[in-house]
């Protein structure tokens, strides 16, 4: 006996024979599934537009469009959720691995069975139903992170502000102990804050919900308001912080958004100077050059403790903290990356243990 169809599946068949489409049309109507009928490759890719279905049966010689290039046609649309394909194909057609390497799913011959079509249906159903079910649970989870962290960050701003209110004295005067117990919350509440941030920005990422302003940016006047923003957090820790600007003359500009890039920076030299306590923090600004002309190269290097070899590997995924004692989410380097890949870049490290590391990100210059 077989199992009842859900009430949403929706199979779209495909086929310029009509012979063939009356036939698979009846099996299908006869199991209580919802059926609709395309002619040809077009009137299909309109119809799926429309109305999307749960699945396709589609037929592969077809006059025009053959139902290869439907397949691909498909894939490529990334508007569209997944649906599972299954090829109708000719006893003689040496081609199922082709299909089968485009997208499809699955296949049958012609002439079809009745036992074999409805078992091949089902199973591509059963994918369908379990690829939707994955899907709904993936924005479920991101439905929450992003509740969530939108309610942290309220109470952590509010905290953020009385606690400079109480340093600045405005409530009152603080003795010596208040003051230096008030200055450590702040500090921890701030960092909290950061966390929260970049768990936001990075579902904004994920969820494809992350709006890219692009204008000419300035990398030099950047990097420099970079260095005076973090020169007293180097000053703290006793480092020299330097920007090293090579030919000035030289042409510096990027497309991007600039506030993604200054997050980019400030996190990749915020980094640099938590992990280094002693020696210091260099910045250099590398314009295009003979052999990589369309680039420009930025390298944030420290004298710190290094990466083992080990960890170097996964370093820019997700929640992969380092093993240094001072590591944190295990999101930071990887929101960098996900910038620098939405401005056509790459970034790298270079680091060696006891020897300090260089991160390298490359950005195409303003032509």
């Amino acid at each position: 006996m077989s199992s009842q169809p859900a009430l949403s599946d929706h199979i779209l068949v495909v086929d310029d024979s009509p012979d063939n489409v009356f036939l698979i049309q009846t099996i299908l109507e006869e199991e209580g599934y919802k059926i609709s009928t395309a002619e040809d490759g077009p009137s299909a890719l309109a119809e799926i537009e429309q109305s999307p279905p749960s699945l396709v049966l589609l037929d592969v010689m077809m006059p025009g469009m053959d139902g290869f290039e439907v397949t691909k046609r498909i894939r490529q649309d990334t508007k569209l959720s997944f649906i599972p394909i299954l090829l109708i194909t000719a006893h003689d057609s040496p081609s199922v691995a082709q299909g089968l390497d485009i997208g499809a799913d699955d296949f049958i011959r012609k002439p079809v069975e009745v036992d074999e079509l409805l078992a091949r249906v089902r199973s591509l159903l059963r994918l369908k139903h379990s690829v939707d079910e994955r899907d709904q649970i993936a924005r479920q989870r991101e439905d929450f992170v992003s509740r969530l962290t939108h309610d942290l960050r309220t109470p952590l701003v509010a905290a953020d502000r009385m606690l400079l209110l109480l340093q600045q004295g405005v409530l009152g005067e603080l003795s010596p102990n208040m003051q230096e117990a008030i200055v450590t919350m702040a500090r921890s509440n701030q960092n909290l804050l950061q966390m929260v941030n970049t768990l936001l920005e990075v579902y904004r990422f994920e969820a494809g919900r992350k709006n890219i302003v692009f204008s000419p940016v300035d990398l030099h006047d950047l990097l420099e308001e970079i260095v005076k923003e973090l020169t007293t957090l180097a000053e703290e820790k006793k480092l020299s912080l330097q920007l090293n600007n090579g030919d000035q003359s030289a042409n510096t500009k990027v497309i991007g958004d600039r506030l993604e890039l200054h997050r980019l920076f400030t996190n990749l030299v915020g980094n640099a100077i938590k992990f280094t306590d002693t020696g210091s923090v260099t910045i250099n600004l590398n314009p295009p050059s003979q052999t990589s002309s369309d680039y420009v190269t930025i390298t944030v290097e420290d004298t710190g403790s290094g990466i083992p070899i080990e960890e170097q590997a996964t370093l820019f995924e997700r929640f992969r903290q380092g093993s240094h004692k001072r590591s944190g989410s295990g999101l930071g380097l990887y929101l960098s990356r996900r910038i620098v890949e939405a401005h056509q870049g790459t970034i790298k490290v270079n680091s060696e243990p006891g020897k300090g590391s260089i991160f390298a990100v490359r950005l195409p210059i303003q032509q």
